[in-house]
């Protein structure tokens, strides 16, 4: 599947161009191979290739590169910028230190790069819903479209709150008044939220299982995958029943499990096995732009930009014994998995050991920032950390304390015997460290202003909690977008 969901399609597809938040016009293919709009419909048999041109999407560098990684990670007390002193990247610096403005880089990546895929994705399903082909393979590819278009929101909602809701493509491109204020015009989050999940509810009526998929297909949206998202989605919203059951409903499938090795998780061994849920899918030469070469070591040898590393509140965090600690932090200097020896002339003393792909033991390539490294969006564990929080908020304790064992039982750890929310969120930061949530996890659990705070970072209650709302898409707008508060 990695071959079929991460090379640049050969077709073409001719989009009409929107005036709509930074929408493209093509599915980022090459020019000189598109065909016009009669041409796709006449040809079904392209509806694939249309579908792979929205997972395309996720593989560029504004997605869930260095822009992603500093609002969602460096952020965060589990790192700090990294790099060397001098080198902001851009606004790292800012980000780290809680000082960010709306005129940042970072936030106008994230929000252009959602949108272009929410474009994509609206322009993709008015097109599948014209192809004259086999039902039940439109209905599946309808809803992939509409995962990807769910977790695109999820980012945005969890990043800035309530945002333009788009949803269609068919729209009279003369009418600019009318696009503009739907391009422009914020929802609330809980309408964001309402839109989210009828897209996943939806998605899960239409997937199928992640065995029922043929193995070059792997790594498409599954049922699981939209129900793992659902779930996470309802946790966020406070619907705990429904995350509850949700969660249980990926749990009782069969089709994922723990692997035995946390330490495998994140290698290429590990990739789309029995804990993945959802990944974005990367081969050598065409991989997740400059995402593990960002975070790679940065020095002598030179492997990486050296951004995002392990924070000392992190390291010291974990509990005697956990095998987790060892398994996301390279500690330098030392001998990493592969052999490779990680000396002392590299400047940082610790980088996230997730992002590395070994040069010895995985997938050789030749382009530092296209290597082959999946990235996890979504994995079993964080459902059974989902199911466990849920569980306790609405008194079922003893489910709580079952799934918090099993995750503890991986990492090396003895049971518990009691159970808290506290704990639970402690198990979900060891558990996820340095997987873009940790961030979102403060926010939600009220746990940020203190834990800024025990980092030497201020948080600002009532502005902290989203992020600013980018200027550059409020010019753009000429002022139909509101600021978030305190921006």
């Amino acid at each position: 599947m990695k071959k079929i969901l991460t090379y640049r399609s050969l077709l073409g597809v001719f989009l009409v161009a929107s005036a709509f938040i930074s929408c493209e016009d093509d599915l980022n293919v090459d020019p000189n191979e598109k065909i016009s709009e009669t041409d796709l419909l006449n040809n079904p048999a392209k509806a694939t290739q249309l579908v792979i041109g929205v997972y395309d999407k996720m593989l560029d560098y504004d997605m869930n590169s260095f822009s992603w990684i500093g609002i969602t990670s460096i952020t965060s007390d589990d790192a700090d910028k990294g790099s060397t002193a001098g080198d902001s990247g851009a606004d790292k610096n800012k980000l780290d230190n809680l000082t960010f403005a709306s005129s940042d880089v970072s936030f106008n990546d994230v929000w252009k790069a959602r949108y272009t895929g929410i474009g994509r994705a609206n322009a993709t399903l008015f097109y599948l819903e014209k192809l004259n082909i086999d039902p039940t393979l439109k209905s599946r590819l309808i809803g992939e479209v509409k995962f990807l278009r769910a977790l695109w929101y999820f980012d945005l909602v969890r990043c800035f709150g309530g945002v333009p809701i788009v949803v269609n493509y068919d729209v009279d491109i003369s009418d600019t008044e009318t696009i503009l204020n739907t391009a422009y015009t914020r929802k609330s989050k809980q309408e964001t939220y309402a839109q989210i999940e009828l897209d996943l509810l939806d998605a899960i009526n239409r997937l199928p299982m992640k065995g029922q998929y043929a193995p070059t297909e792997m790594g498409r949206a599954t049922k699981g995958a939209a129900q793992g998202l659902l779930a996470k989605v309802y946790l966020y919203e406070e619907k705990y029943v429904q995350s509850f059951d949700m969660a249980g409903q990926v749990m009782g499938s069969g089709q994922y499990g723990l692997l035995t090795d946390y330490a495998q998780v994140w290698r290429e061994a590990g990739e789309n096995g029995q804990e993945s849920i959802f990944e974005v899918q990367a081969i050598s030469g065409n991989g997740i732009q400059s995402y593990s070469y960002v975070q790679e070591p940065r020095g002598t040898p030179d492997l990486g930009w050296g951004f995002n590393t392990p924070s000392l509140s992190l390291t010291n965090s974990y509990e005697p014994g956990d095998l987790r600690k060892d398994a996301t932090i390279m500690f330098i200097p030392s001998t990493l998995w592969d052999g490779f020896v990680a000396p002392a002339t590299l400047n940082n003393p610790r980088y996230n050991y997730k992002a590395y792909q070994s040069r010895i033991a995985e997938s050789p390539f030749t382009d530092r920032e296209q290597s082959a490294k999946n990235l996890r969006i979504l994995k079993y564990s964080d459902i059974l950390l989902i199911r466990a929080e849920a569980a306790y908020r609405i008194g079922n304790t003893s489910e709580a304390l079952a799934q918090v064992n099993v995750i503890r039982t991986r990492a090396g750890l003895p049971q518990a015997v009691t159970v808290t929310l506290q704990s639970i969120w402690n198990e979900r930061r060891w558990e996820m460290a340095m997987e873009h949530d940790r961030w979102f996890d403060l926010v939600r659990t009220g746990q940020a202003l203190s834990a800024m705070a025990a980092n030497g970072k201020t948080f600002i209650p009532g502005t902290h909690e989203v992020f600013p709302i980018p200027q550059q898409q409020i010019t753009a707008s000429s002022n139909r977008l509101q600021q978030n508060p305190g921006y």
